[in-house]
């Protein structure tokens, strides 16, 4: 067992993604069963993320789908991975996140990120547009000081004032800047790209402004960490999203994961099956053995507080028994 290993906590984000021939409904259900599962084995902290009119993705409302995690669980840390901050009014997002730590007080972090929607459509009908995400540092200022109870607007975030909901943000493009500049803890990823990974730590690190809700710099480093008892069966774990994500790159929408018996059979166009293979390299997959030795380079290389694991497949048993297999490494 590795001692870095064990002392860095694990979590993670589940992104309710729907499966070829099973309603949308299950796929959140299987979300809140999934996050008691992991509650067992010791997991940090269950995320749930935001996505709009996603054919492959249930979890739309990320603070209702909190709530029904947390009260399904009974330590676990829950959280978003993350709120889309330039989807929303910064005031209504503190007042959900208000409500959620009074109800379930010392559990609940707020993640926060810079995406707008997915297409045209979609942002359309969120009435934002893709210059939205260029005042994400803003909108995250408003936001925290709804929760210290200095709008400028004379009017009072409830029961969201004087509350203390730990607020990460996401890093994806100038994020890593953002989050330094504010003094809050950092998500990065993702773990196919080491080198782009290493720069934002380092961005981050170099610029950190302690602030009230961290006096030095936390990063969360996250990807894909498929287990298995063989590499081939680890393999077959990254084969679903792997596909999925060579298809929305081809036709412009993001489907359901099939399952990966299918997708062996499956005949894919040579700019489909480059896609298809960038998304089988450089995750984290194999044996446990194999496993720890990545993850223990990863972490050196990194220095990172923390682990969020965010593997999605089709198969919801191998799923369950990879984080299993992960928890393991822990000793």
């Amino acid at each position: 067992m590795s001692s870095l290993i064990a002392s860095t906590p694990f979590s993670v984000l589940d992104r309710s993604r729907t499966r070829e021939g099973h309603p949308p409904a299950e796929a959140l259900r299987d979300t809140v069963r999934l996050a008691r599962e992991v509650e067992g084995l010791g997991y940090h902290r269950f995320w749930v993320s935001e996505h709009h009119g996603v054919p492959g993705v249930a979890g739309s409302a990320p603070t209702v789908l909190a709530a029904a995690v947390a009260s399904a669980t009974r330590s676990i840390r829950v959280g978003t991975g993350g709120v889309m901050l330039p989807n929303h009014q910064p005031l209504v997002v503190a007042e959900q996140f208000g409500v959620l730590e009074s109800l379930f007080p010392g559990r609940i972090d707020m993640g926060l990120g810079r995406s707008v929607g997915f297409t045209d459509g979609v942002r359309k009908a969120l009435g934002r547009d893709k210059d939205d995400a260029d005042d994400f540092a803003g909108q995250l200022d408003e936001l925290l000081g709804w929760f210290r109870g200095t709008s400028p607007t004379g009017a009072h975030a409830r029961p969201s004032e004087g509350l203390a909901v730990p607020p990460f943000v996401l890093a994806m493009g100038e994020g890593a800047d953002i989050a330094a500049r504010a003094g809050l803890p950092m998500v990065i990823g993702d773990l196919r790209n080491r080198e782009k990974m290493r720069r934002g730590i380092d961005h981050y690190r170099a610029r950190f402004r302690p602030s009230p809700w961290a006096a030095e710099p936390y990063v969360v480093i996250s990807g894909t960490i498929a287990v298995a008892a063989t590499p081939e069966a680890a393999r077959r774990l990254l084969v679903p999203e792997a596909w999925s994500m060579a298809y929305s790159r081809t036709h412009g929408t993001f489907p359901p994961l099939p399952p990966a018996e299918r997708l062996e059979q499956l005949a894919m166009s040579d700019k489909e099956f480059g896609f298809y293979e960038a998304g089988l390299t450089g995750q984290l997959a194999g044996t446990e053995e194999q496993v720890a030795h990545e993850l223990e380079t990863v972490l050196k290389e990194t220095g990172a507080d923390e682990v969020l694991v965010t593997t999605s497949t089709y198969d919801r048993e191998a799923l369950l028994d990879s984080y299993r297999r992960l928890a393991s490494l822990k000793g």
